[in-house]
């Protein structure tokens, strides 16, 4: 039995992880209950994971610092509620073997727990039958297994023994996993997390979850850094500190600017690596904190490499923290140039790329917010799954933030209808809010796979009905689900109906689906927009 890890052994172990879920990802997709082609659980696992082991240094022996390291990239790079529960796991764990080169079994343990702590702290309404069961029972059964056994190998071989045994019981715990008759997505994917670093411990390969569609069976993490480049410059140096300033600025700015990010702040000297297309602004933003010395530019790409610091490409200026030019200001999350042009008539200052199938993450809303020249930022996630995500932005801003629940882009833009600069930001916050309940939001998609939900067998192509998220029909007869909606829109008796029509849907198509809403509200006023939205043929707003 392996007795103890440093941190060159954690590294290769999460870099195993990363390779396992990243090889698992679509069967683990596959066990989303709702088939809607949405952001899915096992491609926002893999792409948080993958955020933070691309920027692992692999020589660092300090597990402290490598998983400090693993930390800040997780919580940069996490998508969706699942990528963002991920993060606060890794989180708590870093803060537990902080102080420690190496640690034991009982070690590991106690960050497992930490981990779990963290992360149940974080969730306001935990839900059992989720990752977070799973990563409960595992740290217990740890923490059990330690007391008899301190090698690291028995703990966490015990660990994820008892995972899988929680995973096999979430079917049994979340109602809408019983009706489906599957285990939770999530879970599974904390899963193979664990086994993923108990075959790099064991020095044995990960053997993929059978995969369909032709996908890979298994990753080489070893080579992720030279694949598909985004940023043609490794840049690397250490700060001696002159200032006690807050490297959380900094990193932010790096996030911004960059991706592999690995900032280390040991109090007297801060080291970065970062992958960057303009290494200029890196280094002119870090001599804020001090002199600058060991650094090191390198063209990834290996062309022009003599022209690395002599002739740079030209680009736009990197994005700063914005000075507060006033109080308020808004940022939403949305897909499509109809919606963001409505967004922005309403006063948002930026608008983040993403809902339904893409999911951004907490630093792509860390960016925006730190782009809107204001003291207090609202952030409209607009989705489900990216509240947590834009949350995690809260304690890494400078300003003030305030981030409204939003479940879908109607909801956004209600909550900006009823903004009044003239009250403080609680007084706003809670208008918002009674604005968002009082908004029905009916949508129309399609079904990215078979499945049964609900009582309800769908087929793949099907189209779905939805009303406040809820799958109301399913149909391979478009006009047959678009009548149904609009029967169930008018129960709501609404005011106000904004039908907003996706990418691909034809002009025509859509005012029949309006004249529809038009026939069954007839004291509604009714608006028709060109949304340009992904994925969901309409998005129905009622008031």
């Amino acid at each position: 039995m392996i007795l103890h890890i440093d941190g060159c052994q954690f590294a290769q172990m999460f870099t195993s992880a990363a390779a396992a879920i990243e090889a698992s990802r679509q069967p683990v997709n596959e066990l989303n209950v709702f088939p809607v082609p949405d952001g899915d659980t096992g491609t926002n696992m893999s792409l948080t994971m993958s955020a933070a082991a691309a920027g692992i240094d692999k020589a660092e022996t300090h597990i402290g610092v490598l998983s400090d390291a693993v930390a800040q990239g997780l919580l940069r790079g996490a998508r969706g509620n699942s990528g963002v529960i991920l993060s606060l796991l890794f989180r708590g764990f870093s803060k537990s073997v902080r102080d420690f080169s190496s640690i034991t079994g009982t070690g590991l343990a106690a960050a497992l727990t930490e981990g779990v702590e963290a992360a149940y702290r974080a969730v306001m309404k935990p839900a059992e039958g989720t990752i977070l069961t799973v990563s409960r029972m595992a740290a217990k059964r740890a923490q059990a297994a330690a007391a008899h056994d301190t090698s690291v190998e028995f703990v966490l071989q015990e660990a994820l023994k008892a995972a899988e045994a929680a995973l096999e019981e979430t079917v049994r715990q979340n109602p809408v996993l019983a009706k489906a008759g599957v285990i939770d997505a999530g879970g599974k994917g904390y899963c193979i997390i664990l086994d993923g670093m108990l075959c790099a411990l064991r020095g044995k390969p990960f053997t993929a979850m059978p995969t369909e569609g032709g996908r890979r069976e298994s990753a080489d993490f070893s080579e992720y850094s030279d694949e598909d480049i985004r940023f043609t410059y490794c840049t690397e140096f250490i700060v001696n500190r002159e200032n006690d300033r807050d490297t959380r600025t900094l990193s932010a700015f790096l996030g911004s600017v960059g991706d592999s990010l690995v900032l280390v702040d040991d109090e007297t000297i801060i080291k970065v690596h970062v992958h960057t297309n303009n290494p200029g602004s890196v280094l002119e933003e870090a001599l804020a904190y001090g002199q600058l010395t060991a650094i090191k530019i390198e063209n990834m790409r290996e062309q022009h490499s003599q022209q690395i610091i002599e002739n740079p490409p030209e680009e736009k200026p990197a994005r700063k923290i914005a000075a507060p030019a006033r109080n308020f200001g808004f940022v939403a999350v949305c897909s499509g140039e109809g919606m963001a042009g409505v967004f922005k008539d309403l006063g948002a200052d930026n608008i983040v790329s993403g809902g339904q199938s893409m999911n951004p993450s907490t630093d792509d809303i860390l960016h925006a917010i730190d782009a809107t020249p204001s003291e207090i930022v609202f952030v409209l996630p607009n989705n489900k799954n990216i509240i947590m995500a834009a949350e995690q932005c809260v304690p890494l801003s400078e300003k003030q933030i305030v981030v409204l629940p939003t479940r879908s882009v109607p909801q956004g833009m209600s909550a900006m209808l009823v903004f009044d600069p003239t009250l403080d930001a609680e007084q706003n916050r809670e208008g918002m809010l009674a604005a968002i309940s009082g908004v029905t939001t009916g949508s129309v998609t399609y079904a990215a796979r078979d499945s049964e939900y609900d009582g309800q067998s769908i087929s793949q192509g099907d189209h779905m009905a939805l009303l406040n998220d809820r799958l109301i029909y399913t149909h391979s007869d478009a006009d047959f689900v678009h009548t149904r909606l609009a029967d169930e829109i008018a129960k709501t008796s609404p005011s106000f109906i904004t039908v907003f029509y996706g990418e691909g849907v034809d002009p025509g198509t859509a005012k029949e689906m309006a004249e529809r809403l038009r026939r069954r509200c007839a004291d509604a006023e009714i608006n028709l927009v060109d949304g340009g939205q992904p994925v969901y043929s309409y998005l129905i707003s009622a008031e």
